[in-house]
């Protein structure tokens, strides 16, 4: 004989999707990091700080983003003014003191500076820090992004006038800075708590010194 009672089934609660779909106020805010971070990079480009280049950067910048949208990318930090004030005043030395430095590279005499491919493995492997790290690289004189691997977060930067491996770690640790003074001025808390624990100890990532002996 069997029984028509059935066992009870408890209701499953929802599974939240893993990606949600962005709220129109987070869509917005988006809109507006982006077209403050595209203005800026034109306005450095130019060199000069007028109302024509921050003008004309805000048009571009909307021109940019209507024609080329880009895939949305959560910002899940909070802008902090004193750290991202800290953030401008070191990066406009850094501007000054690389532009001596290869000016000097450039009149001095001897040898050719030696130059090096250096991977700098980042600590927060988000879109908007690999962008952000990147872009600032490469507007000081000196080093360039030859490549940016988004799936381990490693840039590979070209920097001119290396002549050791102790002068590759020490650039290695000073894009470990710049990350970090980017993430305190805009990163999220536990964005922020990644770039203050110390750096493992591991293998040496690669760099290749051009015109070193092998």
């Amino acid at each position: 004989m069997t029984s028509d009672r059935t066992t009870p089934t408890t209701p499953t609660t929802p599974t939240p999707p893993a990606n949600p779909p962005l709220t129109r106020k987070a869509r917005r805010r988006n809109r507006i990091v982006a077209v403050t971070g595209l203005t800026s990079v034109w306005v450095l480009l130019w060199g000069t700080l007028s109302w024509a280049n921050v003008i004309s950067g805000l048009v571009l910048s909307v021109v940019l983003l209507a024609v080329f949208p880009l895939p949305p990318v959560t910002f899940a930090g909070r802008i902090r003014p004193l750290p991202l004030a800290r953030f401008w005043v070191r990066f406009l030395r850094d501007l000054v003191v690389a532009s001596a430095q290869i000016a000097w590279l450039a009149v001095r005499f001897g040898q050719p500076p030696l130059s090096a491919i250096i991977a700098v493995p980042l600590r927060v492997n988000t879109d908007l820090n690999l962008t952000l790290t990147a872009e600032a690289l490469s507007l000081v004189p000196g080093s360039l992004i030859i490549e940016a691997d988004r799936a381990t977060g490693t840039l590979y930067v070209h920097v001119i006038g290396v002549r050791s491996r102790e002068e590759v770690e020490r650039f290695r640790q000073g894009v470990l800075d710049l990350e970090g003074r980017i993430v305190a001025a805009i990163g999220s808390p536990e964005e922020l708590s990644r770039v203050t624990q110390p750096h493992p100890a591991g293998p040496p990532e690669p760099a290749h010194l051009e015109g070193a002996p092998r």
